[in-house]
């Protein structure tokens, strides 16, 4: 079983930057997707980002595409999403999620372990 732990979000003026972690416990990530995702108030939860574990690469969203980075620790099984140039529409709750043999990680549908999630809100 995974367990899956966000941290990271908060209150951050436009055009400021945070950054998100997902720890995970009870396995390690290799093998998995991870994924973030977010959900504004009233909106569909939407796809932000994704890592493979092995070999590493990665996947945005045209909307954070530019501004947000993932990336992984692997000494420390977690992953991460740095997030600059913020603005009022990145206003969120924020979820990672984690999978095995995903061959489409941007549908949410497709992960089995996510976290509680962490708000982010951005202020203008």
């Amino acid at each position: 079983q995974v367990t899956l732990v966000e941290s990271g979000g908060g209150l951050v003026q436009a055009g400021g930057s945070l950054r998100l972690s997902c720890a995970a416990s009870g396995r390690t990530f290799s093998n998995y997707v991870v994924g973030w995702f977010r959900q504004a108030p009233g909106k569909e939860r939407e796809f932000v980002a994704f890592i493979r574990w092995n070999p590493g690469n990665t996947y945005y969203s045209d909307s954070v595409k530019g501004r947000f980075t993932i990336s992984k620790d692997t000494a420390k099984n977690a992953v991460y999403l740095q997030m600059n140039s913020l603005n009022s529409e990145d206003t969120a709750v924020y979820y990672c999620a984690a999978g095995v043999a995903i061959t489409t990680p941007w549908k949410d549908g497709k992960y089995d372990h996510w976290g509680q999630g962490t708000q982010v809100t951005v202020s203008s």
